[in-house]
């Protein structure tokens, strides 16, 4: 159940994926996030996660959440569905899309994959750059593999968070990946 203090947690469900292995309907079964399977019943104001905006999620967009009651919203849906999945949900919505910062995915199906996280991953991680830690870990604390994305992405993870712009956080990255080696599309092999 989500307590009083802590940030109000959303998942668009498309049902694109099986539902006894993704991330946002294990979640939500669990209470640490509420699940719609219509675009109009999630919340009307703060960020929706989507991995295609060019916005990274920063500390700019910190306020919205944490003081003028915004919501963190999941957009749930298949990697291999994503641009007409975010075409669908962005034409129906106001909230503010935002992407996330380089991180390494720890679910089973995109272990180590930079960027290729779950639901859960990705509202994980805005949990923990806007300083909700303990929510973080509950959001994730289902998965065998939870605890390991928190260490897998220890060092970005806490830089990012401490950083003040999103033009430091999205420098940041460099620190950390090989960005011009990922923007190729070479994974390394």
């Amino acid at each position: 159940m989500i307590a009083v203090d802590q940030v109000s947690v959303h998942a668009i469900w498309l049902a694109q994926d099986d539902p006894k292995k993704n991330t946002a309907v294990l979640a939500a079964k669990r209470g640490n996030l509420k699940l719609h399977k219509k675009i109009n019943s999630i919340p009307r104001k703060g960020v929706i996660l989507e991995p295609l905006c060019g916005k990274v999620f920063g500390p700019e967009d910190h306020d919205l959440i944490l003081t003028r009651g915004g919501a963190i919203v999941g957009l749930d849906c298949s990697w291999v569905h994503i641009e007409s999945s975010v075409e669908q949900v962005m034409k129906r919505t106001r909230l503010q899309p935002r992407m996330l910062p380089l991180l390494l995915a720890a679910n089973p199906v995109n272990w180590g994959k930079p960027g290729r996280l779950t639901t859960a991953e990705a509202i994980a991680t805005v949990l923990f750059l806007i300083g909700r830690v303990e929510q973080a870990h509950e959001v994730l604390g289902a998965f065998r593999w939870g605890q390991r994305f928190f260490e897998l992405n220890k060092e970005p993870l806490e830089a990012y968070a401490a950083a003040t712009t999103s033009a430091e956080l999205i420098q940041l990255q460099f620190e950390f990946f090989d960005l011009e080696h990922l923007k190729n599309g070479d994974d390394g092999d």
